[in-house]
């Protein structure tokens, strides 16, 4: 069986979970149980490929982005791929994830790193986070959540950007008016606009063409919190 098929059989399996998690009213449970499952196997996890983002490379690449120190936030940072290219950036970086075992596998694969590593709840987040990071990242956290917490979610996450900082967000894309019921579901436009509600600017919103055929877009969209 190839890689491929692999990632498919990880997608099946997270998207049962994520359906029992909803049915019982506990939205969030089905990660941990994801990550436990998998016994430290990353081809378990559809989203674990043990590289950063490339849609997030591709951007981060083209505008020469450097950490100089600066404190940056990976959110629902999994097994840290994209906390350590941030980290070779030059960033400080803290990441986060609502599942224990992810941090835990994340901080045996970066144990000679200082990476932060946390576990946190996007939904109840320590305080003195809050309009604390120079740069945040969030890939891909936003997509498996059920449409009653994808506002909330947004709200959260614009919260962690500093007075003049900025936040990456890169997900798979859809078109306002497709009401697919696909899980992962991508975010529309309208939907990210959430952000600017929340006090952000957009700055950048670029579209790149993944691979699968037919190919799925990826919307890199990139947001500053005013001074």
């Amino acid at each position: 069986m190839d890689e491929i098929d692999f990632k498919e059989l990880a997608r099946q399996r997270a998207r049962l979970l994520a359906e029992a998690a909803a049915a019982e009213g506990k939205y969030l449970e089905w990660f941990e149980r994801l990550y436990r499952e998998a016994d430290r196997d990353e081809k378990q996890i559809p989203w674990a490929d043990l590289e950063p983002n490339r849609f997030f490379v591709k951007w981060a690449e083209s505008v020469g982005l450097c950490g100089a120190g600066q404190k940056a936030l990976v959110v629902g940072c999994g097994l840290g791929d994209d906390a350590r290219y941030l980290r070779n950036l030059g960033f400080a970086v803290t990441a986060f994830d609502i599942s224990p075992t992810a941090i835990e596998w994340a901080k045996k694969l970066d144990s000679d790193t200082e990476i932060r590593f946390e576990v946190m709840n996007l939904f109840n987040p320590f305080r003195d986070w809050l309009h604390a990071f120079d740069f945040v990242l969030e890939v891909y956290t936003i997509q498996p959540l059920q449409n009653q917490l994808r506002e909330q979610a947004i709200d959260a996450i614009a919260d962690f950007v500093a007075p003049g900082g900025k936040l990456a967000v890169v997900t798979r894309g859809r078109s306002d008016d497709d009401d697919s019921d696909a899980f992962p579901l991508p975010l529309s436009r309208r939907e990210l606009q959430r952000f600017v509600e929340s006090g952000l600017a957009e700055e950048e919103f670029r579209v790149m063409q993944g691979d699968e055929d037919p190919p799925i877009p990826r919307f890199v969209a990139i947001y500053r919190r005013p001074n």
